[in-house]
Order: C-alpha cells, then structure tokens, then sequence
C-alpha cells in the first residue's frame, strides 16, 4: 500500500513533543521521510536516540533535546535551540500527554494540577512561543492532540479527559488569534491506539483486539494512522483548514 507524499513539507522546520515513543515517534518519523527539519522534544533519552538511528537514511536527521514539558521554561529554551540550529518553525505538533489512570476519590489537588500541566499547559505556551517563527515565515500550523476520551467519557482519568477537552477549546481560541497571521490551528482526537506503551500498561493483546472489534473498522488503530492525518495537516494541501477537531478512532463506539 502507498500513501501521500506532500512536497510542502519538505524542509520545512517542524516541532514535536513527546517524540520519542508511540504516536510521537510515529509522527517525527513520517515528517523526516517527507524531507522536513524536524526537532523533537522528550523525556525519554534511550527511545529517542534509539529513533534517531533507525532514521539514518532521511535527508535531514532529527534533532532531539531531552525536555521536560512541565517546565516551560526549558520547553521556551528548547524551541529557541531549534530556531538557531534549524530555522524558525512552521509546524508545531503538540503531541505529548500521559493517560495515566486515576480513581476519582485519589485525585489530589496536586495531582490534578500535574494532569493539566502535562496534559495541557505546554500545548499553549508552545504555540505562544511558535508564534514569533510562523510570523516571520508569513504562515504556519499547529497541531494540538485531544483524545474522543472526553467526547464519550471514560471511568479511571477524568483528569486526563479534561484536559483532552480544553485542548479542544485552546484550539479553537488559537484558530481566532493566529488566524490574520495565516497560521492554522488544529486538533487531533485519536481513537484507542495500540502502541507498546498502552500494551504493557493498560491492555492485553486480548483486550486490544476486543477494542479494535467495536471499532466500524475492525483492526488495530496504529500510531502510523494517526502521523498520516498529522501530514496532512501540517502541508499546504489542508491551508484551508482550521479551527478543527479530526477524530479519528476507526469508528469507534
């Protein structure tokens, strides 16, 4: 099977956090294979160096920088790195999240204001410190990450689908501020992607394969499905775009 390639994206300087692992790695790799600059934030050094090397053969190896998102100020330092080593960034995909379970009569203040923090926070003050580089370039996109988990409810992160919420909300916002700058701003809510995270945490291969029979179509939702749709977004092909939330879960329900 073959899939889009976008000439739009080639060069071009993108940015995404949480890229070292699951959708995150999957979306670094298939911007790399598209010719683009990308540079990637995480917290995870083994798995992003590891990434690194299996990209040997794309024309513009991946920058990565270890950051922890919860202090913007690092996040702030990080996309100022890319801007001296690679250029100003044109496409910011503002993937990082952790959909750790919770019970609701455990949740601590502290706690719930960690969820937002790494959930949520970060995506706004990337995009405030994008912005400066979309500007310059005279256009840009960002792509903020949701989930349909705060669409159809779930039992065990109500911190997490929150936060999923107001990413959906912060989208929006930002799709009215940045619009006169012609940068775009999108979400994507995934479905129940199988990554070897959610495999070793949260589901069995059973369980796995019980998800993908609720779903319309009745495979496995891969991290790949969802970089596909990140292309898309982030070329020229979808300039017209914005101010959207794109589910996409294979039908699941």
């Amino acid at each position: 099977m073959s899939f889009a390639r976008y000439p739009s994206l080639a060069d071009r300087v993108a940015f995404v956090t949480g890229g070292g692992s699951g959708i995150g790695a999957a979306i670094v790799q298939a911007l790399a294979e598209q010719g683009a600059r990308v540079a990637f934030v995480d917290i995870l050094e083994d798995a992003s160096r590891s990434l690194i090397q299996q990209l040997s053969d794309v024309d513009h190896q991946p920058l990565f920088i270890q950051c922890d998102l919860t202090d913007i100020g690092a996040l702030r330092q990080a996309i100022q790195r890319v801007y001296q080593e690679l250029g100003p960034i044109g496409i910011l995909v503002n993937n990082a999240a952790s959909d750790e379970r919770h019970e609701v009569d455990k949740v601590t203040p502290d706690y719930w204001d960690s969820a937002m923090d790494v959930n949520l926070r970060h995506q706004f003050f990337a995009a405030q410190a994008v912005r400066p580089h979309m500007q310059e370039l005279g256009s840009g996109t960002i792509i903020n990450f949701s989930s349909i988990v705060w669409i159809f409810g779930g039992a065990a992160f109500v911190a997490y689908a929150t936060a999923k919420a107001g990413v959906v909300g912060l989208t929006n916002s930002l799709a009215r501020e940045f619009g006169a700058d012609d940068i775009r701003v999108n979400a994507i809510a995934p479905g129940a992607v199988v990554t070897e995270r959610q495999l070793r945490l949260w589901y069995t291969e059973q369980q796995a394969d019980e998800l993908a029979n609720r779903q319309a179509i009745k495979r496995r939702l891969l991290p790949e499905e969802i970089a596909r749709t990140v292309l898309f977004l982030a070329s020229d092909d979808s300039r017209m775009i914005t101010k959207q939330c794109i589910t996409v879960d294979a039908g699941l329900g």
